[in-house]
């Protein structure tokens, strides 16, 4: 998640931030075995950079060749993007109250610094790059969704010291927080993707089941290594709601949470 500086704890509250966060590191750690490149660090493709294209080095250059400078004044997607990303920054409540707790936590997020309409894989909507401190968002659609489940990633690492190379449980923990409290198992979501088989706690089944398959896509591991890891946080991530004050499902909620944790209109 992006911050600015070093990571910063937020304030202690039961069942909240920080016991969570402390919680979730202070866990044996199941550290998975990426295969590593020469110099000993993990390959990018097993940390999700393969995923971004416009993070490659081969597709830089070709857009910046004659061809791609042509091709690129009849791109409509990206303009498109950084719009609906302004409009999310302004006007979304989810969004803004979690500018406004990094904000409360010492991590202020700058638009252009900050954020980035990139292309990407079919395999995901969005990302955030740890490395450079950058929330990548490249869905045209649903942007206030994508832009809410990539700023709680940037909410965790900013209160705290989290592994994001090394400790699949930490990437296991902010999965589940995303998915959790950012809309991406809404009812009307599940029902747009024909993945509603139930009503009795399926919130969680989604919940479980998306965090579950984000993992093995961005950390490049199997299908139970990645269920392995979201088992062993579950019941500690799954119940941290900050900085919301319960799992949201309408814009209300959020606005609510900002005046209950913040004393803050949004």
């Amino acid at each position: 998640m992006a911050h600015a500086g070093e990571n910063h704890a937020a304030g202690s509250e039961p069942s909240t931030s920080n016991q969570t966060s402390a919680s979730a590191q202070d866990a044996q750690a199941e550290f998975f075995d990426y295969e590593k490149s020469d110099d000993g660090a993990p390959k990018r493709e097993d940390l999700g950079y393969d995923l971004f294209h416009g993070r490659d080095k081969t597709y830089r250059e070709n857009m910046t060749s004659p061809y791609g400078k042509f091709e690129n004044l009849f791109d409509t997607y990206h303009p498109r993007c950084k719009t609906k990303l302004t409009v999310a920054l302004k006007s979304n409540p989810f969004v803004k109250l979690l500018l406004r707790a990094m904000e409360e936590s010492g991590c202020s997020m700058y638009k252009d610094r900050h954020f980035s309409c990139e292309p990407c894989s079919y395999q995901v909507a969005g990302g955030f790059d740890p490395q450079a401190n950058q929330n990548i968002i490249s869905s045209q659609g649903m942007m206030n969704r994508v832009l809410t489940h990539e700023l709680i990633h940037a909410f965790d690492h900013c209160r705290g010291k989290v592994d994001w190379y090394n400790n699949l449980q930490h990437v296991a923990c902010s999965e589940i927080r995303a998915a959790n409290l950012s809309g991406d198992c809404s009812f009307s979501g599940e029902l747009r993707r024909l993945q509603l088989k139930g009503v009795k706690k399926h919130h969680q089944t989604c919940v479980w089941q998306r965090a579950k398959d984000s993992v093995k896509v961005v950390r490049n591991c199997t299908d139970e290594e990645a269920a392995r890891a979201v088992d062993s946080v579950w019941d500690t991530c799954f119940n941290d709601l900050a900085p919301f004050h319960k799992i949201p499902r309408n814009k209300k909620d959020a606005i609510r949470a900002a005046r209950f944790r913040y004393d803050y209109d949004i």
